[in-house]
């Protein structure tokens, strides 16, 4: 183990963590000779949940580059996704392997899914209601996860799901990516050394979504299963710009539906946020006061939030301010000066709403401060050159992930608190131990929400 993964250990692990049919097809056999290091004896065998726009661009795709790693099974609740993946899959090894190759057993079920010994780790890609959910089954079963951010729909499946990977001792690697691209560790290294004084503001940026027309009622296609793609949430009349497009693998309507996700408070807050908290070393605790206010549409399918302004502060005292007026990206304010850190020009996936001109990752006031470079003896945060790549090295180590559960937890539960106080329009105060409001009823009422039955958690 490295100097800086031991410092990681060391410093940040904190304790007190409080329906459908399965279609096989048959593996055609390849020679030993061809896998060499990798044989099948050492490979580690992944199942992919969810198989649309952000697993086809990003989960999969990403996962497909690592031979110490074979994509066996993929699971989707529309039948036409289910095949397209698993032709994606098989075409890939095909090609790497000058093979016919038809190893990808298909999946109606991730429960089903989730039986198979054959399975080491599973890729969680779904719509965000279902992401702990599926989390929870996945490491009661036995799995390791890949679990997309934001790790829960509220802060109650959150605290189910780090709770229960805790219980199971597998791994479980959220992607929150961002820790694995260098200029935002080494940002968050730079604040935490120092390099900017004592750090006073947060300032980050946000995209946001636009509201959407009325949508009427459409027949279900033949190929989806809405009723379980509905999920725990409530039942309502099926309309395409509700789910996914059906003709192609563009940005899906259910990300503008609060029904099933917060909008871009979690949707990219979830990074930013991440990362904001890796740089305060405020990874496992969260805000004692939240506040701010966001336009909300009136009418239309897509009623996720809009134009919004919200701040939040720590218990050692640094404000962060979080506002589509800002930059997209994460600024740094301290007694001795700023940095500026953002993606680029880095997309997971082609419908990202980042900058198509070039763009620095990384800015300051004073260039001294970016160019600083920092010792042995000072901090050194975990080191991931990839993310998928690191989940499946520490499936092999059992070493903790750069981006474990419950620093997912903590940094989506952030981003639910924002959302609280853009939907009560006044100051919440937070008990980031009891994971409750004070003194606050109301509040309290948002940390979960009721499921419909059968698609409950299991914990």
């Amino acid at each position: 183990m490295s100097i800086n993964r031991r410092k990681f250990f060391s410093s940040t692990v904190k304790a007190g963590f409080a329906a459908g049919l399965g279609v096989t097809t048959f593996p055609t056999i390849v020679p030993a000779t061809v896998f060499g290091k990798n044989a099948p004896s050492n490979r580690l065998n992944i199942g992919a949940i969810g198989t649309g726009r952000i697993s086809r661009d990003h989960d999969m795709a990403e996962t497909l580059k690592y031979d110490n790693a074979r994509i066996i099974a993929v699971c989707d609740l529309d039948q036409k996704r289910l095949y397209d993946a698993r032709k994606m899959v098989n075409d890939f090894y095909s090609k790497k392997l000058n093979t016919n190759y038809d190893g990808v057993k298909t999946y109606a079920d991730y429960k089903e899914l989730l039986q198979s010994k054959d399975i080491d780790g599973v890729l969680i890609s779904t719509p965000d209601h279902q992401h702990s959910i599926i989390a929870i089954y996945a490491v009661e079963a036995g799995k390791d996860v890949y679990l997309q951010k934001p790790a829960s729909l509220t802060i109650a499946d959150g605290r189910a799901l780090s709770n229960a990977v805790h219980r199971s001792g597998r791994i479980l690697q959220i992607g929150s990516q961002q820790r694995s691209s260098t200029q935002f560790r080494y940002a968050a290294e730079l604040v935490r050394n120092g390099r900017i004084g004592e750090l006073k503001k947060v300032i980050i940026g946000l995209p946001v979504d636009p509201s959407g027309n009325e949508e009427t009622e459409m027949p279900v296609p033949a190929s989806l299963n809405y009723d379980a793609w509905l999920g725990m949430t409530p039942y309502v009349y099926y309309t395409e710009k509700r789910v996914h497009p059906q003709a192609d693998y563009s940005r899906p309507g259910w990300l503008r539906c609060e029904q099933f996700g917060a909008g871009m408070i979690t949707g990219w807050g979830s990074h930013h946020i991440d990362c904001a908290h890796w740089a305060m070393n405020t990874e496992y605790t969260g805000p004692v006061e939240i506040w701010g206010s966001a336009d909300f549409p009136t009418s239309g399918l897509w009623d996720v939030h809009g134009s919004f302004k919200t701040f939040a502060r720590y218990a050692n005292g640094v404000e962060m301010e979080i506002s589509d007026s800002n930059p997209n990206g994460i600024r740094f304010e301290g007694s001795k000066g700023w940095i500026f850190v953002t993606r680029g020009n880095y997309a997971a996936t082609a419908s990202d709403p980042v900058s198509k001109t070039p763009s620095p990752a990384l800015t300051s006031g004073d260039p001294k401060i970016i160019t600083s470079k920092i010792g042995a003896d000072e901090v050194n945060l975990y080191i991931s050159k990839e993310h998928h790549g690191n989940w499946l090295d520490c499936m092999k180590t059992r070493l903790p992930p750069i981006a474990p559960v419950e620093v997912g937890h903590r940094s989506c539960s952030a981003c639910l608190l924002h959302h609280a106080a853009m939907k009560l329009k006044r100051k919440l105060y937070w008990d980031p131990v009891r994971e409750k409001f004070i003194n606050d009823d109301e509040a309290n009422s948002l940390l979960s929400r009721p499921q419909r039955y059968p698609y409950i958690s299991s914990t």
